[in-house]
């Protein structure tokens, strides 16, 4: 079973900066799909990017250009890079997992690993 332990979130000023870290332990899959989502007060969790084990990135239209999604294989780690933060990224963001192949659903229910979330919230 996956284990996903995020880190990073916190509280900050519109056009800071925030690294987010996923620590990512127990697969063995050579075939994934890791990604970081959103949730915030009364809304649906969206995705805000993914990277598959062939180092595919596909972000969220909002995120596009400002945050980057990477992996240290190294450390088995996912980073969630947010630059020129806004006040409507505000949420909950949450580190998520599919071990059944290389493909990224756009869709939060097609991942079956997700972590506990972290906070993170922009003032203006």
């Amino acid at each position: 079973q996956v284990q996903l332990v995020e880190s990073g979130g916190g509280s900050v000023q519109a056009g800071e900066s925030l690294r987010l870290s996923c620590a990512v332990s127990g697969y063995r899959s050579s075939k994934y799909c890791l990604g970081w989502f959103r949730q915030a007060p009364g809304k649906e969790r969206e995705k805000v990017a993914t990277l598959d084990s062939d180092e595919y990135t596909s972000y969220h239209y909002s995120v596009r250009g400002r945050f980057t999604i990477s992996k240290d294989n190294a450390e088995n780690t996912l980073y969630l890079q947010m630059n020129s933060l806004q006040p409507e990224d505000t949420a909950m963001y949450y580190c998520a997992a599919d071990l059944r192949g290389a493909y990224c659903y756009e869709a939060a229910r097609h991942y079956s690993d997700w972590g506990q979330g972290t906070q993170v919230t922009v003032s203006s």
